[in-house]
This record gives structure tokens, sequence and C-alpha cells, in this order.
């Protein structure tokens, strides 16, 4: 089955897996942050057919989301990707997995916001997903005190990288991480799910 993604060996490449319910300027911010500061190829924006964390109750349609998300990556070296809706995986340690085998000689980085890694340690396989491939985590408002005191900084604090080597970061053999701070966007895809209904109930 192909995952209709055209990488070639050498290229660095951030992917970057959400819901995107929906997207939004803040996810923008992580990925473009982490394609200056990395010196990234590629930024794949995953789009998740369904987190198996959240609630499917709460979640717009997929092709809703996937459009969401192609309104806000921005630029050719931005992809945005159903992999996850084409190939059948529904965890992030599986999607990596599948992705590293299938297209070996890329540099793969997973990158996320700060909010995700105060609860990183609750995702299932996260600490195979730490030696699988390098992690770069981009600060994101009211979670910078959490994600830096969080179980998953602690576990590899000898891992880390400071971010002024940044760019070393989708070269260097797993476990390798850092956290990249930049100005900060607020918007969170949880405040426009919440201003929308406040308009609907209007």
């Amino acid at each position: 089955m192909r995952d209709g993604l055209i990488l070639t060996p050498g290229m660095k490449v951030g992917l970057f897996g959400g819901s995107f319910n929906p997207a939004h300027d803040g996810h923008a911010h992580v990925a473009e942050t982490a394609m200056r500061r990395l010196g990234l190829d590629r930024v794949v924006w995953l789009v998740s057919p369904q987190n198996p964390l959240k609630d499917a109750r709460h979640s717009a349609p997929l092709d809703e989301r996937i459009a969401s998300a192609r309104e806000h990556a921005h630029g050719p070296s931005m992809i945005v990707s159903d992999f996850e809706t084409r190939t059948g995986v529904a965890w992030t340690v599986d999607t990596l997995r599948l992705l590293a085998a299938r297209h070996p000689g890329v540099h793969f980085v997973w990158l996320m916001g700060s909010d995700n890694l105060a609860s990183f340690h609750r995702w299932r396989g996260w600490t195979d997903i730490m030696r699988l491939m390098p992690v770069a985590v981009i600060a994101r408002p009211g979670s910078l005190l959490d994600s830096r005191t969080a179980p998953a900084a602690a576990r590899f604090a000898a891992f880390r990288i400071p971010d002024q080597q940044a760019g070393l970061l989708p070269t260097l053999a797993a476990p390798a991480w850092t956290y990249l701070t930049a100005p900060l966007n607020p918007l969170s895809s949880t405040a426009i799910r919440s201003a929308r209904g406040r308009r609907s109930a209007s």
C-alpha cells in the first residue's frame, strides 16, 4: 500500500501529528518554528482519523479537519497527509515505525507542542517513540512549566540538546530531543471549538 508521501533519502522531515480539530495559527507556529530552527526540508502534518485518547463525539469529520490543516500548512514544504487513515494505524508509535520502515534514509523528527510533552508519558509506547527518532518540542502558552518538569523530560534529561544546537537534531541518533522557544501563539483548538459553540448557542 502506498502512503502518498514522496520523500527521498537524505531529506530532513518533521512529522507533526494531531487531530487538527480544527487546525489554527498555533499549529502553523509549531510547524514553521520547527522548519526554520531544525533546517527541515518538509513538515508532514499527520491528520489523525481519531485520537484514541479523545472523545470521538467532539471530533469534526476527517475531511473537514484535513481541509482545516491545508488552510494553515503554508507553502510547498508543508504536506498534509491522511497516512494513518490510508494505513489503518491508530497509535503514534505504530505510525512512526511504519514511516521509518517505508522511507529508509530519511531523517525523521517527531514534532509536538509543549502542551503534549506534559502528558506524553501517558501515550502508548512513548519511550519507544523517544528511542525511534529525535523529538523536537516547541513551546506553547500555558504549558511551559509543566512541560519542562514533565516525566518524559526528566526520564530523557540526559539526551536533551541545547536549542542553540537544534539544527543538528535531525541527523542525531535517537534518543535525542530539544525544547525550542519562540514567540508564543496563544491559539488552541479547544478555545476555537468553545467559541464556535457559544456562537451557535446565541
